[in-house]
């Protein structure tokens, strides 16, 4: 699952790292993010605010590419699953020019998003959660409980990709040290 999420800058940030995002209408940068089932990281990204959602997952996949690379062919593909703001056409066009054998090892999924009538019949109304989608969600929430992410304070975008990846590295320690449930 791959979402992104806009995060305000502080005053210390440079120009670099400077951008404004109308969606949102934040001033700041962008955390570009791919987790797995149990919400898990994969890759993450950094970009400025002002980069589309499509362009930041594209630099995210690229940086990765030999993830996909080294992928044997005789595996399953894998589902990238997407929220309804990317455009699965245009991530295959550009990431097939990138590398060209990459669509025979994954596939994009929009997100189911409900209709009208779906919450009608279900007696719901405004917005509905989708499970799937909040697995993503979820592991945004964990970005955001580490103090230091909960806004841009870092100069340059590798440097908070860096930090966020040390935030998710200790998430991920955590869990996985965490005694089983009973």
């Amino acid at each position: 699952m791959i979402d992104s999420q806009a995060v305000k800058n502080t005053c210390n940030a440079s120009i670099e790292s400077k951008g404004f995002c109308l969606y949102k209408c934040t001033n700041g940068i962008k955390r570009h993010l791919a987790v797995d089932i149990p919400g898990f990281p994969f890759f993450t990204h950094c970009t400025k605010a002002s980069v589309p959602d499509d362009q930041g997952l594209i630099e995210m996949l690229a940086h990765n590419i030999n993830y996909f690379k080294l992928k044997p062919v005789a595996l399953p593909k894998t589902t990238i699953l997407l929220d309804n703001g990317y455009h699965p056409e245009k991530l295959t066009q550009a990431l097939e020019a990138i590398y060209p054998e990459i669509m025979t090892k994954i596939q994009f999924e929009l997100s189911a998003k409900p209709s009208k009538a779906e919450k009608e019949a279900k007696g719901q109304s405004g917005f509905v959660p989708v499970a799937a989608r909040w697995v993503i969600e979820r592991s945004n929430a964990w970005v955001e409980r580490c103090k230091s992410l909960v806004k841009n304070f870092d100069r340059t975008l590798a440097r908070s990709n860096a930090k966020l990846k040390l935030c998710l590295i200790r998430l991920m320690v955590k869990r996985l040290a965490a005694p089983p449930v009973t």
